[in-house]
């Protein structure tokens, strides 16, 4: 059947939700361009610690969208959960900054670190699922704009990602430790730009294809139910800053509590006996394809974490007289997207008129495959590397490219299918769910950082020593390579399912 679209253009609440969620990503990725620099040359963290923190971060980050996605369906609506997710990130930004500004006083900089960080994953959780979700309600299941809007959205992402990262590594890298504080600075203000932009046009703009409004407050509440989600904020920011603190210093805690929590997510959803044998095809066909995309993103993101200290202690950064910022490198990927991103969207359709576009798990693998690909680049630059030799930062480079095309394969594809797929009931917590495998992958992410080599010290990766850093980028390569290859070879028979709802 042929998909419907009502018209070529897109309604205006797509760039309005474009533009709040561009300033929320430069927020984001400005502030994580820089964490793992500010934690070891700033507060002078070790890199196992510091890669412990911003995994245990990043995870959390990508776990409380379960709580936001949950709380926006049955109490607050999309609009209501983004507005205060983007006041607490705002609040945990200016946190951060604070702590940049005592950086030399422990008892105020380690604090003011900690509740920054708390106060962006309880943030998040409550903006980053509902403004996503919210997309696909501005069409109709069968509109052919539905693609081509996340993939604007997607362009959203990686111009606020490319902005923020630019601006806090100018400002905040620059080799003196006290000049953090005004990259933190910076991605405060942004922060509550977009959080305004968002109260702006919420009223005026966000209306679905029906020309009802989208994010509402769920019927048939009352104010007080609605209020009472309040009072919880305060014991779920505890709960963060407890959960952080003892897996950077105690025990590795978050990485079970993740997948505890994606096992808890898939038994309630299968408990729920209104669901058809059709809808748990589709549900369960988004838990296999977000299993394979945490291999995607555990790989993928050692960008803010190894590969900064491979960027800050291996790599030649002179680049006609200037030294580039280590944290720089990582805005390459936000470039490739930028350039890339529409000619990836119009190589689809091509392919798509010439009937042979590949369905989105094989795209998907592809994405993994280039990822891999991306880290064999590495392992040419490492091989028998001597310790004091620097590498050219064309390597990086050549990462980073295959990776961002790897990311174009995999990512907007995905969020895009979730979409299509998730039953209309749990449309929010399906795109939690969706967001639940990063979450484990960036935990894994951090905990892989964590081998990097340092002198003196041995580290055992599956009962494999890792004592350089070809032995430490391979584990990239196996575990990006492998998932590729499997879901490339289970490809067909997910394509059954995903490609009925085209």
């Amino acid at each position: 059947m042929e998909k419907r679209s009502s018209s070529q253009s897109h309604p205006a609440a797509l760039y309005l939700l474009f533009t709040s969620e561009m300033w929320e990503r430069f927020s984001y990725y400005g502030m994580r361009a820089i964490l793992v620099l500010y934690l070891t040359k700033a507060l002078a963290f070790n890199k196992e610690i510091a890669s412990h923190i911003y995994g245990g971060y990043v995870g959390l980050v990508y776990l409380t969208p379960l709580i936001g996605g949950f709380i926006a369906d049955r109490y607050w609506g999309n609009r209501r959960s983004i507005l205060v997710g983007g006041i607490l990130m705002a609040l945990g930004q200016f946190s951060l900054f604070t702590s940049a500004l005592f950086r030399q006083v422990e008892h105020l900089s380690l604090p003011f670190l900690f509740l920054g960080l708390g106060l962006m994953i309880l943030g998040n959780g409550f903006f980053k699922p509902n403004i996503s979700s919210m997309v696909g309600s501005l069409y109709a299941p069968d509109d052919s704009r539905r693609d081509s809007a996340y993939t604007i959205f997607y362009l959203g992402i990686n111009i606020g990602a490319f902005l923020g990262n630019l601006v806090t590594s100018l400002v905040g890298d620059t080799g003196n430790p006290d000049d953090f504080k005004w990259a933190f600075l910076a991605v405060g203000i942004a922060m509550t730009l977009g959080t305004v932009i968002f109260y702006w046009g919420r009223n005026k703009l966000l209306v679905s294809w029906e020309n009802k409004p989208v994010g509402i407050t769920p019927t048939g509440l009352a104010l007080g139910d609605v209020k009472k989600i309040y009072y919880w904020l305060p014991i779920l920011l505890v709960i963060s800053l407890a959960i952080m603190y003892v897996d950077a210093f105690v025990y590795n805690i978050v990485f079970p509590i993740l997948v505890v929590s994606g096992i808890v997510i898939v038994v309630i959803v299968f408990m729920d006996k209104s669901l058809t044998p059709e809808d748990r095809q589709k549900v369960a066909t988004i838990f296999v394809i977000s299993f394979f995309v945490i291999f995607f993103w555990a790989t993928f993101e050692q960008a803010p974490a190894s590969l900064t200290f491979f960027a800050d202690e291996q790599t030649d950064r002179q680049l006609f007289g200037w030294t580039v910022p280590p944290s720089l490198f990582q805005n390459l990927n936000a470039l490739f997207i930028i350039i890339f991103s529409l000619p990836m969207a119009a190589f689809w359709g091509m392919l798509n008129r010439y009937k042979i576009e590949p369905s989105s798990p094989i795209k998907m693998s592809w994405g993994l495959i280039l990822v891999a690909l991306g880290y064999v680049v590495i392992l040419f630059a490492v091989k028998d590397l001597q310790p004091n030799v620097k590498v050219s930062m064309f390597y990086l480079v050549g990462l980073y490219f295959l990776h961002t095309i790897g990311e174009l394969c995999l990512s907007p594809i995905g969020l895009s299918l979730v979409n299509k797929l998730s039953p209309p009931k749990f449309i929010s917590l399906m795109m939690a769910v969706w967001f639940l495998a990063p979450a484990i992958a960036n935990k894994a992410a951090g905990m892989i950082s964590a081998f990097y080599p340092q002198p003196g010290k041995s580290t055992f990766f599956l009962g494999f020593p890792i004592t350089n850093l070809y032995e430490f980028f391979l584990i990239n390569v196996f575990l990006s390579g492998v998932a590729g290859l499997l879901l490339l070879l289970i490809a067909q028979k997910i394509a059954f399912v995903t490609e009925k709802q085209k």
